[in-house]
């Protein structure tokens, strides 16, 4: 598990924005419903993201994320996993999300992806430029949108597990060579499931590829550094939004 239900984002520095956040229940084409939250910002940017969660599916974590990203001007939708095999209840801590992870299947996960992607577009009249976020199994899943051809300007990925296989399909690494949109990796130096190693390998691929990439370790910090209770790890997730937030407006054309 990445976050537990008292993990709370970091409020990005400098932001003076602020954000409206509805609940929302989107539909994919082969007409699952699931469970999606959104946030509108006062001040926007033209950006736009869809946050992947972690393991637990969107939960309050999630939801805050997105208006912290709305406060600084990046309409976000997150989006839930488990619309399939658990509905639309809540993701609290009744909710036993490991069987549900087991039965994942990329597949209709990208469908799920679509859906969000068409729900943005239609609201935003098709002009926002679209980046995908995850977290932990998210941020693997971020990753393998990159290797997808979807309607998204780049993909950021926090402590994503590199070697390990979601949904079916085949780890990052082993398909780390076809992602053809620019990354952004932010990882913890001294993430135990992580290894440094994974990291440089992905680097290596993405080089290979051609594909602009930033990866950026963060000495000594944790697995799940990004919370606003890891007051050591404080000056690590500041950097983390500057990074995210130049990440986006570098690719906010």
């Amino acid at each position: 598990m990445c976050y537990d239900s008292n993990a709370q984002p970091p409020e990005p520095l400098g932001v003076t924005g602020t954000a409206q956040g509805e609940e929302l229940v989107l539909t994919a084409q082969d007409g699952n419903h699931f469970a999606a939250y959104i946030a509108q910002p006062s001040q926007p940017t033209g950006a736009q993201v869809i946050i992947y969660p972690d393991v637990r599916g969107l939960h309050q974590f999630y939801k805050e994320l997105a208006l912290r990203f709305a406060k600084a001007g990046v309409l976000a939708l997150g989006l839930d996993y488990f619309g399939r095999t658990a509905g639309l209840t809540p993701r609290d801590d009744s909710f036993e999300f490991w069987p549900h992870v087991q039965q994942l299947q990329l597949a209709n996960f990208f469908l799920d992806v679509e859906a969000a992607l068409g729900y943005l577009a239609s609201r935003q009249a098709g002009k926002g430029t679209t980046f995908t976020v995850g977290f932990c199994m998210g941020g693997s899943l971020s990753l393998l949108t990159g290797t997808r051809d979807l309607a998204v300007n780049g993909v950021i990925a926090f402590y994503a597990g590199l070697s390990r296989a979601f949904g079916g399909g085949k780890t990052v690494l082993e398909q780390a060579e076809t992602i053809h949109y620019p990354v952004l990796g932010l990882f913890g130096g001294a993430d135990q499931g992580i290894p440094v190693s994974d990291v440089e390998q992905l680097g290596a691929s993405l080089e290979k590829a051609g594909v602009e990439h930033t990866l950026k370790i963060y000495p000594g910090a944790p697995h799940s550094f990004f919370d606003r209770r890891a007051v050591d790890h404080a000056e690590a997730s500041n950097d983390a939004w500057k990074q995210v937030l130049g990440f986006i407006a570098s690719h906010n054309a």
